[in-house]
């Protein structure tokens, strides 16, 4: 499995994000107390900037795409129980990802915005070249999948989620989702034999 850590998040998002600005802008129809929208944010805001990176969302639009799906959430946040918060920011990072790519391939804007996640600054030169490395070879391998494909893998290899886990948040059946993470695992393996290859050839 592929660790969220190995594959980062982006250290320090949280103190870049505008925690204090989305919350104080929240649409005036939001009815959900200021206070659990804050901690909403505050706890999930890492996995959800990672969560969105590798669902296909580029760099420079991921803090735009998390105040979205912050806003979608504080707005319904009232219908969400307590403790299923993630699973609800699942599922709306999952269509507001797909939504974002869509719009990105209208506009031929996806190679214009395939940029690196920033290394931590605790890395020794030498680790940060290794860490945005291996950030741009995962990029490079899921942005080679399917669309229905890379989101299952994400949610499974990625960020640890059982199958009946991914089924609910994606609203298809475990075995699809079974179905689907087979053919991803496979084409995922297939093009990194195909790129080491091509490596090997070239040295």
């Amino acid at each position: 499995m592929i660790g969220p850590r190995a594959f980062g998040n982006h250290l320090g998002v949280a103190d870049s994000f505008a925690l204090d600005q989305l919350v104080t802008e929240l649409p005036a129809d939001v009815t959900t107390p200021r206070e659990r929208a804050r901690a909403l944010v505050n706890e999930h805001i890492d996995f959800l900037w990672r969560l969105l990176r590798r669902l296909g969302v580029p760099e420079a639009d991921v803090d735009d795409a998390a105040q979205q799906v912050f806003i979608v959430a504080t707005r319904r946040l009232a219908e969400v129980a307590p403790g299923s918060e993630r699973t609800f920011l699942y599922g709306t990072a999952l269509r507001t990802a797909a939504t974002i790519r869509r719009t990105l391939r209208r506009r031929q804007r996806w190679l214009e915005h395939a940029t690196l996640e920033a290394a931590s600054p605790d890395h020794t030169p030498h680790e940060a070249l290794e860490h945005r490395q291996a950030l741009a070879l995962l990029d490079q391998m899921l942005n080679g999948l399917d669309d229905e494909l890379r989101e299952v893998f994400v949610l499974c290899e990625i960020e640890d989620l059982s199958a009946p886990q991914v089924a609910a948040i994606a609203k298809i059946p475990v075995g699809t989702v079974a179905s689907r993470l087979r053919r991803a695992r496979q084409a995922f393996a297939t093009r990194l034999a195909r790129l080491k290859a091509q490596e090997a050839k070239a040295r």
